[in-house]
């Protein structure tokens, strides 16, 4: 496929739509707990929102130098595997198979299960069976084919537009007794740094996906022109929405009740509309929730299929066996299910997010370090799109990154553990792929 010429007719306004659809998923309706409970107050939780977007935008604009010169199917893992070397680039894709996609998963599936317990206020203990069937019922539904698999992703993304234009327009001219305070921005009980430091974490699942918006930079007509602008008036774009909808949050629900519960954008609904149009609005939640699942899954189960491709992989053959009608890697995805289901019992939404964000931003900050190594090593590489301001904007995407990573290790040292013995336990495999010549 990489020898065959991409074919350039995505304009600026497509590139736009895919950098806001791309990022905007379920962790602007659950994360504020996580944000709130770090932080404790109005105004350090919006400072995290906003310098989480900031590091996003500085982010995507510096990965997409990388996208727009190497435009190959496998995105990160190119980059990387031309930088670092075949090692780096596997266990970029050993901790997307066993962490990154089955944490998304199984997060998504838990909040997806709270959500249900929420809206028809049941026990607790349907949580995991529902997060499970879930998790089970959206990997049977991309079995089955990617056009149904493609038909659920649109339908579920115009969906998940709806609850937040509403909260937004509603909260923001809700006349309630619930004072808006930008100051004090911390309190004693909460140390600036560290607190700033877990609110921006848990901030950086709700824009994870910018790493995606580089990789349409082959198919542009103008690619130098219009990818930076998708980029910084796209991620501009969801950081400004995810600012809003935090206001009208706080216009409704003081920042200690927002810390206080696990569905927070279903509560200030109850409060807007009332419990029966709050309840609409959850069921709004809850289709987009299903959507992203959806997301996460349809491109997870590919990883370790692309991987087997590579015979990277005990049982590559295994891991190769496409569907007979539906041409879908199944044995992928039964892998990454399992390995779901086990993370659904053992944690946490916000655990699972905070170990995969630590994760995946090592290999975030490594990418950005390449466009300086890539810079020096290929001076003549094409480069259709350069990242702007040189090099301030990649040096800002690499402290934001090292930052979010020294801070998880300090703040969640075990969430970090795990995280990396997960990584770790790849290296043998390699190894012993390598001394037998596999690859």
């Amino acid at each position: 496929m990489e020898n065959q010429k991409l074919r350039k007719d995505i304009g600026f306004f497509t590139a736009l739509t895919v950098v806001m659809g791309t990022v905007i998923g379920s962790g602007v309706f659950f994360k504020p707990e996580a944000v709130y409970s770090a932080t404790g107050t109005a105004g350090l939780g919006l400072l995290a929102w906003i310098l989480g977007g900031v590091i996003t935008i500085c982010g995507g604009l510096t990965a997409a130098e990388l996208s727009a010169a190497i435009p190959q199917t496998g995105g990160m893992m190119i980059y990387l595997q031309k930088t670092y070397g075949k090692l780096t680039a596997y266990l970029l894709g050993w901790a997307q198979t066993v962490i990154y996609f089955p944490a998304n998963i199984a997060a998504l599936s838990i909040i997806f299960a709270t959500q249900v317990a929420n809206l028809f206020q049941a026990s607790d203990a349907i949580i995991v069976p529902v997060a499970i069937a879930a998790a089970a019922f959206i990997m049977l539904m991309n079995f089955i084919g990617a056009k149904v698999a493609g038909s659920l992703q649109a339908l579920t993304t115009i969906c998940k537009l709806i609850p937040l234009i509403l909260i937004i327009l509603f909260g923001l001219f809700y006349q309630g007794d619930v004072a808006f305070r930008l100051f004090p921005i911390s309190v004693e009980e909460h140390s600036f740094l560290t607190s700033l430091g877990s609110g921006l974490v848990a901030t950086m699942f709700a824009y994870d996906g910018w790493i995606h918006v580089g990789n349409i930079a082959g198919e542009m007509k103008n690619p130098k022109k219009d990818l930076p602008k998708a980029i910084v008036f796209g991620l501009t774009g969801v950081m400004l929405v995810y600012l809003l909808i935090n206001i009208a949050y706080l216009f409704v629900m003081p920042a200690a009740s927002l810390a206080a519960t696990a569905t927070p954008a279903s509560d200030v609904a109850n409060v807007i509309f009332g419990s029966v149009g709050g309840k609409l609005i959850t069921i709004g939640i809850l289709i987009s929730v299903f959507g992203t699942i959806n997301g996460y899954t349809m491109t997870g189960i590919r990883i370790p299929y692309a991987m087997a491709l590579d015979n990277q992989l005990p049982f590559s053959n295994w891991f190769q066996k496409l569907g007979k009608k539906s041409s879908i890697p199944y044995n992928g995805g039964n892998i990454i299910l399992i390995i779901s289901v086990i993370m659904i019992f053992t944690g946490g939404f916000n655990q699972l997010t905070d170990m995969l964000i630590f994760v995946i931003w090592i290999f975030y900050t490594l990418t950005f370090i390449a466009v300086f190594v890539l810079r020096k090593r290929e001076p003549e590489l094409k480069r259709p799109y350069k990242v702007p301001l040189y090099p301030v904007i990649p040096i800002i995407a690499i402290c934001g990154g090292v930052f979010i990573v020294l801070n998880t290790l300090y703040t969640q040292p075990l969430n970090a553990g795990i995280g990396l013995a997960l990584t770790v336990i790849g290296l043998p495999i390699y190894f012993y792929k390598k001394t037998k010549g596999h690859f």
